[in-house]
């Protein structure tokens, strides 16, 4: 896992397994979703925000507007994989998630192959109301 600050885009690991693919042993399309999710996810935690802790502390949690993704290869059963997330601001309540997946070589000193690459937009809302918040400082 790679934490960004340090000029990279924040990248998370992921394991393909049985349930993440159809009977081809090809991932699902929709799966790739919850892999972007998850690396959503660990960049919060990253830098110590806990998803469950923003909700009940805070009072905010995010809500997806829009996903647009661009499927390149796909993943397969054991691929590793590596996800990143780089938040860009959007507006006062928004945000967007550029996104990609790759597949990290078998072998030493092979090159990464980019499957997926995603732009989700997000919105900071009242974890009550579901009406949009500003996103908080040291959430950006």
């Amino acid at each position: 896992m790679s934490a960004a600050g340090d000029g990279t885009p924040f990248t998370w690991a992921a394991r393909v397994y049985w349930e993440d693919t159809d009977a081809g042993g090809v991932v699902y399309y929709a799966n790739y979703l919850r892999f972007l999710e998850r690396a959503r996810t660990e960049w919060l935690r990253a830098r110590g925000v806990m998803q469950q802790q923003l909700a009940v502390e805070k009072g905010v949690q995010f809500m997806v507007l829009r996903v647009a993704v661009e499927y390149k290869a796909a993943a397969r059963l054991d691929d590793l994989l590596a996800i990143s997330c780089e938040m860009r601001p959007d507006t006062r309540t928004t945000a967007v998630f550029a996104q990609r997946i790759w597949r990290e070589p078998a072998a030493p000193g092979g090159r990464r192959e980019l499957l997926v690459e995603a732009e989700v937009r997000a919105v900071c809302v009242d974890a009550k109301t579901l009406r949009p918040r500003r996103i908080a400082e040291y959430i950006s």
